[in-house]
């Protein structure tokens, strides 16, 4: 299910991202144990993209509100996210992130890989904000019980922050941890550390993304357009856009394709020409989107 899913979503990024680019490559075959730290400038798009690349099953640990609903939490589940609450949440949940930090300690100790993004909040933005507690608190548990993850820095930057064709920077860097993290002053030492290299780590792209408005572009306007002021409307002043448009186009756009077909169908267009025109329509589709 996993695979298919995954699967799934690198065809939707390779539609909705015009391009993406990974420096150093090769960091993401590496096996066993592994704590991928990210920046966070686009919400749980940042953790969809940067899982796709990996082979690996890569769990996520993501802020809680977005569990609040069952169908939310089903989907979250699937991607193999993991509740982290705030403060702002309510004190009622802090409790939680104990269950939190232990899952992700019990799944670095079973060798699987664990991706948090230290900044602990996402403002739409490629400037590092101060580091929180967890990632250091994940550490130092797994450390006390004799688990030496590999720590990998993720840089991820986006030419704009906001829409489809969008080129995306993903640059990574292998952590060295000298010394285990058992008191504070360790923690200290590890967060400064990350920080210089996090931030070493972060090129946005300056090339504008330009939408040739040919006939494909007249083709997806109406469903396009439509869909994307609805998401505007319901993700007024936060951070969600992206994230909630991409998953609505990640379900939704078969259904146009269905529509599509259902449309030729009906006008006695001879079957294989259907099937060749809805696997041709996403691939030209491509062609409308510039960097």
């Amino acid at each position: 299910m996993i695979r298919v899913l995954k699967l799934f979503i690198r065809s939707a990024l390779w539609l909705f991202c015009s391009d993406i680019q990974i420096k150093n490559k090769h960091l993401l075959k590496q096996d066993g144990p592994l704590l991928i730290i990210a920046n966070h400038p686009n919400s749980f798009l940042d953790a969809i993209i940067i899982g796709a690349q990996y082979k690996r099953k890569v769990y996520f640990l993501a802020r809680g509100d977005a569990f609040t609903k069952k169908h939310h939490r089903f989907l979250l589940g699937l991607l193999n996210m993991i509740p982290v609450y705030r403060l702002r949440e309510g004190k009622q949940f802090l409790h939680l992130n104990e269950f939190a930090f232990n899952e992700s300690i019990k799944l670095l100790k079973k060798g699987e890989a664990v991706l948090i993004f230290i900044e602990g909040t996402c403002i739409n933005s490629h400037e590092l904000q101060p580091f929180k507690k967890g990632t250091t608190r994940i550490l130092e548990g797994a450390h006390k019980q004799g688990v030496f993850p590999n720590v990998q820095i993720a840089g991820i930057a986006y030419n704009q922050l906001r829409g489809i064709g969008k080129k995306v920077n993903i640059s990574l860097a292998q952590m060295n941890i000298n010394q285990s993290i058992l008191i504070a002053k360790d923690r200290v030492e590890f967060n400064k550390n990350a920080f210089e290299l996090l931030h070493q780590q972060i090129f946005p792209s300056q090339i504008p993304t330009r939408i040739k408005k040919n006939l494909f572009y007249y083709l997806h306007y109406p469903y396009y357009h439509w869909l994307a002021q609805k998401v505007a409307k319901r993700t007024k002043n936060t951070v969600f856009y992206d994230s909630v448009l991409f998953s609505l186009l990640l379900f939704t756009y078969p259904l146009f394709l269905l529509i599509l077909s259902s449309i030729l169908y009906i006008i006695h267009i001879p079957l294989p020409i259907i099937f060749g025109t809805l696997l041709s329509i996403p691939l030209l589709s491509k062609r409308t989107i510039e960097v």
